[in-house]
């Protein structure tokens, strides 16, 4: 079998929201620059916690795919230069905004209304829930599911033995908003990962497999949740618990690009 390699890179610059697929990803300070770097929270979110570069809520007080998926029929564009944020519907513009106060404001609005056409969506009529808030500094990444942040990778393998269990032998990895896919691994086998991971040229600490959510059953292209991805993850897969990809630990700075190799075993 040849040697697995990086397939694709992805970022997602504001939680919840459109991809960004990329050639290559910067790692730094633990994370991928650029990714979940904005986030739409909850008016009665509360007290954050502390994270490197300001607060982190958990992703139950943030507008998210997990009570939201109709967020995928949304296209989003961030101009990290700039600082400028456009959010589309079916071509027609609904926000286009820099990370002033006023942009910020017009684009969680923008956000709020089209929340409050969907069937399946948090919310937003109990009383605090409003107005919804847009944080981050457009630069830092501190939005993760997680508080520890980490990259994520799955393996090619492992989403083509899933869509055999489901009957879509298409099934589109964005549903796992993971960092990198792998090809070259066995299905399976990057959930077994301990100690070292090596992609290209900057180390990781496999930490463990990433537990999932109902967000993975939403189409990404119209949020329609079409596919049972955790009890078929359970029942046909036979996982204790629905598992898809793997957390990791950057344990330096560095830049990660598609075509990497990619080598994992014990240190």
């Amino acid at each position: 079998m040849p040697s697995p390699r990086v397939v694709a890179l992805y970022r997602h610059p504001v939680k919840g929201f459109t991809p960004e697929r990329c050639d290559s990803l910067t790692v730094e300070g633990g994370r991928v620059r650029g990714d979940r770097v904005l986030a739409v929270r909850l008016g009665d979110a509360g007290e954050p916690r502390e994270v490197a570069g300001g607060g982190w809520w958990p992703k139950q007080q943030i507008v998210t795919l997990m009570d939201t998926p109709g967020l995928a029929r949304l296209a989003l564009r961030y101009d990290e230069a700039g600082r400028r944020l456009t959010l589309s519907l079916g071509g027609r513009v609904l926000a286009d905004v820099t990370l002033d106060s006023a942009g910020r404001a017009q684009f969680a609005s923008a956000v709020a209304e089209f929340v409050r056409t969907l069937p399946e969506a948090v919310d937003l009529s109990r009383p605090g829930r409003l107005p919804l808030r847009l944080e981050g500094d457009g630069v830092t990444p501190r939005f993760q599911d997680r508080v520890g942040g980490f990259v994520t990778a799955h393996g090619r393998a492992s989403l083509e033995a899933l869509g055999v269990a489901l009957g879509d032998a298409a099934l589109d990895e964005r549903r796992f908003r993971s960092n990198a896919a792998i090809e070259g691994l066995d299905a399976w086998a990057e959930l077994g990962w301990t100690g070292l991971v090596r992609i290209g040229a900057v180390e990781f600490r496999a930490e463990r497999p990433v537990g999932r959510c109902v967000a993975t059953e939403a189409n990404p292209e119209d949020g329609v949740r079409d596919r049972p991805v955790l009890t078929t993850l359970t029942r046909a897969i036979g996982q204790a618990e629905p598992q898809f990809g793997v957390l990791l630990t950057p344990l330096g700075d560095g830049v990660i690009r598609v075509g990497d190799r990619v080598e994992a075993g014990d240190p």
